[in-house]
């Protein structure tokens, strides 16, 4: 019988984690946070534990005790805990195992396999295969603050990094500058060019709107968020200003720097053709120009979220939905797409906006 005890460990400390073969080379601080994407699990002697545990969203490793494995094609081998194969994932392996048998109770360790990749992945590019270290590469692998900060794993996996293409992330922390902002600094002012993209390390910030003259605080932002993006995806002014409410430090990325390795990542476009053909899938439009636009000649079915609203929007609308973002000329739109992208939704950017397909006669 299996005592099918799995649950969250937290005591899955740093020490055991660092003994495991993918995460010998992590930093304290990111086994810290890797260590909450674990469970621990106990088997007892006869059962056939992966056949519970090993399922393809996490890694399964041996703590203590002994496992048999059997392989495709004939073949088997003993396992010991804490050494050895045991280091290494009993799930993972060259040959397909196509059951187990504990040899003994067992204790195992259940690492989410996205959260340990991503580690993993950022932590051997950030090495950078014997190049200098500069500040950003050293925030990655080692800065104590990285389980609150820009490069934490939650930001890792489902923050502005998230959708990165793996082939960027060693020129992007290349490009990266780190900068020491005040409280009371005005970072970005609302009408100017856009020539910067920011990532809040540490501190906090408040945008701001003029709205009939007057400034109106419309959000606050952390470690972790980001700013600027909209005027650099758009090619429009800045919409709105970003003062620091307290001490702190930031990442930031040139106009240039940001388009070829965020902006452009992450815009997947379509023309006319193939948006209906997605939304006569199931994909839903999304209008993102004013509401008095959007009432005068919206697209069927089309949701409304103003550019201006869409970091308000992300709670609201379903991340498992499928969506063709579109304004007039796809100014607007490309800014909105790249904000839905960079928290994980699918979206998809109508190229050239209304206007284009309007040029086609499509509508």
């Amino acid at each position: 019988m299996n005592s099918a005890s799995a649950s969250r460990d937290p005591a899955a400390d740093d020490t055991r984690l660092a003994r495991l073969a993918p995460l010998a080379a992590l930093s304290p601080a990111r086994l810290a946070e890797l260590a909450a994407a674990t469970r621990s699990a106990r088997s007892a002697r006869g059962s056939d534990p992966l056949a519970e545990h090993g399922s393809n969203e996490h890694a399964v490793f041996l703590l203590r005790g002994e496992i048999l494995l059997f392989f495709a094609g004939g073949g088997s081998l003993v396992v010991v805990g804490g050494s050895g194969d045991g280091l290494h994932p009993l799930n993972r392996r060259q040959a397909t195992v196509v059951r187990s048998k504990a040899i003994t109770d067992l204790e195992l360790l259940l690492i989410d396999d996205d959260a340990l990749d991503i580690a993993v992945t950022w932590d051997q590019v950030a090495a950078g295969g014997g190049a200098p270290a500069g500040a950003i590469r050293e925030a990655v692998r080692s800065d104590a603050r990285v389980g609150s900060g820009a490069f934490s794993l939650e930001n890792l996996r489902h923050g502005v990094f998230a959708q990165l293409p793996a082939a960027r992330i060693e020129e992007l922390l290349r490009r990266f500058e780190r900068v020491t902002a005040r409280r009371g600094e005005m970072l970005i002012r609302e009408g100017e060019e856009g020539d910067w993209f920011y990532v809040i390390e540490s501190g906090k910030c408040q945008v701001e709107r003029m709205v009939g003259g007057v400034r109106v605080a419309v959000a606050e932002l952390r470690s972790g968020d980001t700013f600027g993006e909209e005027a650099l995806v758009s090619q429009a002014k800045r919409n709105a200003s970003v003062t620091m409410l307290a001490d702190g430090e930031l990442l930031r990325l040139a106009k240039g720097d940001f388009t070829q390795l965020l902006a452009e990542p992450l815009l997947h476009r379509v023309g006319w053709a193939a948006a209906c053909d997605k939304v006569a899938a199931g994909a839903l439009w999304l209008d993102v120009r004013y509401p008095s636009e959007y009432q005068h000649d919206r697209l069927a079915g089309a949701i409304n979220v103003p550019l201006s609203e869409v970091r308000n929007s992300f709670t609201v609308l379903d991340p498992g939905a499928e969506y063709v973002v579109y304004c007039q000329s796809g100014r607007r739109s490309s800014a909105a797409t790249f904000l839905f992208a960079q928290r994980g939704f699918k979206v998809w950017l109508l190229e050239g906006g209304l206007w284009a397909a309007q040029r086609a006669g499509a509508r």
